[in-house]
Order: C-alpha cells, then sequence, then structure tokens
C-alpha cells in the first residue's frame, strides 16, 4: 500500500494492467452482479432529482423496484448501494437493440456514480483513510487481457474518474509515485 495524501492505494492499481474491452464484454458489469453500486448520500440526492427524468427510461421491473424498496439499500456490509433488478442489474442499466449494455444517468450526461466510474477500482474506509483496491471479477477478464497487450496501467486507464474523484494534484502524486516504483523495481529485476 501506498499512502497518497488520505488515500492508501493498493500495489495492484500501479500493477495491474487494464482497458475496458466493451466490443467483447458489452458492459455486462452493469446487470451481472449480486449488489448495486456503491453511492454517497451526495450522488443519492443528484439522482432523486433526476428521478422525474429518468424513471420514463428505466424498465418496468426497475420502476417497480424503486416503486418498493426506494433508489437505494444498505448492503450485508452496512454501505449504501443502488437498488438491483432480478438480485442483479442496475436499476439505471438498459441495453441496446445490439446487446450492449449502457447507463441511463450517464446517456442522459449526467456523472454516473463515482464507484462505477472508477471500476475495477473499489473504496474502501481504511480508519481515517479511504482505500483503493483492485476488484477482480470474472467477467473483466477481457479487460485484463486488452490492458496486458496494450501494457496499459490501471491507474491510466482510469485517469479521469481518478481526476475527478480525488483531483489533479493527487493523481499527480500518484503517477510519480508509480514512476517511482516501476524505476525501484526495475533496478532491483536487473
Amino acid at each position: 500500500m501506498f499512502l497518497i495524501q488520505n488515500t492508501l492505494v493498493s500495489l495492484d492499481v500501479l500493477e495491474k494492467e487494464f482497458c475496458c474491452d466493451l466490443d467483447t464484454c458489452r458492459g455486462c458489469c452493469c446487470i451481472e452482479g449480486d449488489a448495486g453500486c456503491p453511492v454517497t448520500d451526495e450522488e443519492l440526492n443528484k439522482i432523486e432529482q433526476l428521478l422525474p427524468e429518468l424513471l420514463p427510461q428505466m424498465t418496468h421491473e426497475a420502476r417497480a423496484v424503486v416503486e418498493k424498496q426506494g433508489l437505494s439499500y444498505l448492503d450485508p456490509s452496512g454501505e449504501q448501494v443502488l437498488s438491483i433488478v432480478n438480485g442483479k442489474d442496475c436499476i439505471f442499466a438498459r441495453t441496446d437493440h445490439n446487446g450492449w449494455c449502457y447507463c441511463l444517468i450517464e446517456k442522459m450526461k449526467h456523472d454516473k456514480p463515482i464507484s462505477c466510474h472508477l471500476y475495477p477500482i473499489r473504496l474502501t474506509k481504511v480508519g481515517e483513510y479511504t482505500g483503493l483496491e483492485y476488484h477482480r471479477w470474472d467477467i473483466c477478464h477481457c479487460g485484463r487481457v486488452k490492458g496486458k497487450k496494450i501494457h496499459l496501467p490501471l491507474y491510466q486507464f482510469l485517469k479521469e474518474p481518478l481526476i475527478r474523484r480525488f483531483g489533479q494534484e493527487w493523481y499527480d502524486e500518484l503517477c510519480l509515485t508509480a514512476e517511482e516504483w516501476h524505476k525501484q523495481f526495475n533496478v532491483q529485476n536487473t
């Protein structure tokens, strides 16, 4: 783990290579889970404000879930997550005529929840710090293959959402840390 400002960053975030391969997976991470994506109170408030715009675009099943249990629930770990349909599909996931999944929130030109934007990095609370961990999921195998093929580190693939969540100064420090780590690692292994 590396301490960067008020975060603890897993070594995997710097070392693992990853790049979403939507041509292969077609966005199935939105419909193949066992819990909804984590959301902050602030994000939930924004989504509630967008709900009149989103509801007509949601599936009948998703609208029924929202009506019955609301936009979110507490998962077994006590984290607030978006509600899901049939135990796996995000309430804001839709599938187009080609079988591609997309996010209604994002399609309507709004920021999707940061936990979705950061995936496959998951944020956790570690005491007073925010932990950044790489989450490996079988359905993202094609993203690992593509990332290795083009030699794209996970933290570089996720540059935009990392800056969105932590800021440019934090990201610059992360990049410097990665460069120093790789220099040290390459020197020790030569």
